[in-house]
């Protein structure tokens, strides 16, 4: 099958791309959000393969994979065909929803051409789609390797944008936190992984040599950060939010609502190395049997099959 889908999210867009299609990416040359091409920073077979607007319009495409909404337009305007109708279409939904809870409304909502698919079933709880057919696929990681080391008694924050998006992310409460333990915060914009080859292979060596994983976010969907910490087997200190509680086990780390739990927690792991270590093992053991690749792979077949037998019963 080949398919087309927009480079949006790169940790997600990499597991993605790791099942067994052909994966083509728009290009532009700028290079900007609506055609960003192959990545950059991450680790793509080459299955992946770029093209621009004008050679998409001559491009065999089987199946679309929208992430935002304007993509339906460019998908229609670029291939000359119309997702749903003229082509089978799947919507990945990969944020929380935003606003008053009965205002959640997805732009999908009510759709018969389109699979809806949310990246968490706290997504899909919140978010109204009507009538649209929804499923859930969870996440899936390329798994780093158990490469923990914990020899430095720090704790670990992976966000991108921690300053603009602020609250979303808990950016506020790291202060409160950094009185209990240095915080480290990363992101792919960390001055320590620019010019490198393999950013994200390099961050995650870097997060590895903390004690425990800090994860603060109030608002986001799952960070697929949180999962890979998990996956190198980190330690996991986290609000219990959105998804969260789920996707952390209690043997995994401490997940909770109240500041003074979280700061426990944290002087726990950092006092006692074999205890971090031997709850990071556990993290990993949890992550690996949810979030595994190969089970997010063999979802997205199914899910792909779907969209196929859907787009065969609508009328054009």
């Amino acid at each position: 099958m080949r398919v087309l889908l927009w480079h949006v999210h790169g940790s997600w867009t990499t597991a993605f791309v790791q099942g067994p299609h052909t994966y083509i990416v728009p290009v532009l040359p700028e290079r900007g959000p609506d055609g960003r091409g192959r990545a950059q920073t991450y680790t793509w077979p080459r299955s992946v393969i770029e093209r621009t607007p004008a050679e998409l319009r001559n491009e065999h495409v089987d199946a679309v994979v929208l992430q935002r909404p304007h993509e339906e337009h460019l998908a229609a305007q670029w291939l000359g065909r119309r997702p749903g109708r003229d082509i089978p279409a799947v919507h990945v939904e990969h944020n929380a929803p935003q606003g008053h809870v009965n205002e959640m409304r997805h732009h999908t909502a009510d759709r018969d051409d389109v699979l809806l698919v949310h990246v968490t079933h706290f997504n899909a709880l919140f978010w109204d789609a009507g009538t649209t057919r929804v499923r859930v696929v969870e996440h899936g990681v390329c798994d780093p390797g158990h490469i923990y080391r914990g020899d430095m008694a720090r704790a670990a924050v992976v966000v991108n944008e921690p300053l603009r998006r602020g609250r979303v992310v808990g950016t506020d409460l790291l202060p409160g936190f950094a009185q209990v333990a240095p915080v480290d915060v990363f992101g792919m914009q960390t001055e320590a992984l620019q010019g490198l080859d393999a950013p994200q292979a390099a961050l995650h060596q870097l997060i590895a040599r903390r004690r425990v994983y800090l994860h603060p976010v109030r608002w986001t969907s799952l960070g697929l950060s949180l999962l890979e910490a998990m996956h190198i087997g980190m330690p996991v200190v986290a609000l219990a939010t959105t998804e969260v509680a789920e996707a952390v086990p209690p043997s995994a780390g401490v997940v909770s609502n109240r500041i003074e739990v979280l700061e426990q927690a944290m002087r726990r792991f950092l006092a006692d190395p074999d205890d971090a270590r031997h709850t990071g093992s556990a993290a990993r053991t949890a992550a690996l049997e949810r979030y595994g690749l190969r089970r997010f792979l063999d979802d997205w077949e199914s899910v792909l099959e779907e969209a196929r037998a859907t787009a065969a019963r609508v009328p054009a």
